[in-house]
């Protein structure tokens, strides 16, 4: 068998530069793979500075059905299988979620979590055949504690863990792992991306906290968050391990979230009103 052939196949979403998915290509890259970076079409100019003989840009958009097809059969034809899908891909959707647009949680929804589906569905079927192949979803702390401005994208990345450990042992049989990424607060293009969206929305019930919202949209950003490459090279050595793990958290605020996850409600709440300025009542009009 030819060195091609011997290189195990990463395909990746979500790659545009500056973000999380840009590292990956690179750590994965490191470890010998050949691996597909994918995104938009768009962003696919950015990943020119990746090293050609071991990254291969691809064009995917992970809502669109037609699109998912055409990218993973354009990844078989090429190299016959797919050993690795890290499902990075994913948009932030700040706001209260009495006011937030149903566009705007219905687009997080689609690509965070229905987006991770709709990859596994494209590209587990051939892992079957195999009996063979390792899954990456990319979960977040906050799927597990839900913080206040930011309920679509919680809910989202919420379900993303359930999705994961439903197919953790769905897969079992079939000698495919799923792993479920657990990152903190890492620095990446989001919190950017997430205050670009703040200028479309307008609030009425919540305009006296604008400045609260506003700043939950860069919250991971700031800080000690933890960098992009550290979160990447941590993953792709763990992923690629003899013995995969189910789960694999890091980063940043991962200690405060477990504890916040295993204290009563009230001090959850109490934590995040005071965090977040929802900590006073409102007087009547």
């Amino acid at each position: 068998m030819d060195e091609c052939n011997n290189k195990k196949v990463v395909l990746i979403t979500g790659c545009a530069k500056g973000g999380i998915g840009y590292e990956y290509c690179k750590a994965f890259a490191a470890h010998g793979c050949h691996v597909f970076a994918s995104d938009l079409p768009h962003r696919l100019p950015d990943l020119a500075d990746l090293p050609s003989d071991a990254v291969e840009p691809l064009e995917l958009d992970v809502s669109s059905d037609e699109s998912v097809a055409a990218a993973t059969s354009k990844v078989l034809s090429s190299r016959a299988r797919v050993d690795v899908l890290v499902n990075n891909a994913g948009i932030g959707a700040t706001g209260p979620l009495a006011e937030l647009s149903l566009e705007a949680f219905r687009r997080a929804w689609e690509v965070n979590a229905l987006g991770q589906l709709r990859m596994v569905q494209a590209v587990a079927p051939h892992m079957a055949t195999r009996r063979s192949g390792r899954i990456v979803n990319v979960g977040s702390v906050v799927g597990g504690v839900a913080t206040p401005w930011a309920g679509a994208y919680c809910a989202s990345k919420a379900a993303v863990h359930a999705l994961t450990d439903a197919l953790r042992v769905e897969l079992r049989p079939f000698g495919v792992h799923v792993v479920k990424v657990v990152p903190g607060a890492v620095r990446s293009g989001l919190g950017r991306a997430n205050a670009e969206r703040l200028g479309a929305e307008r609030w009425r019930m919540y305009a006296a906290f604008a400045d609260a919202i506003a700043g939950r949209a860069g919250a991971s950003q700031v800080g000690a968050a933890t960098e992009p490459g550290l979160l990447a090279r941590h993953v792709a050595r763990r992923v690629l391990s003899p013995k995969p793990p189910r789960e694999i958290v890091f980063g940043h605020m991962t200690g405060l979230f477990a504890a916040l996850a295993l204290s009563p409600l009230w001090v959850r709440d109490w934590f995040f009103a005071n965090r977040f300025g929802l900590d006073k009542k409102l007087q009547e009009k």
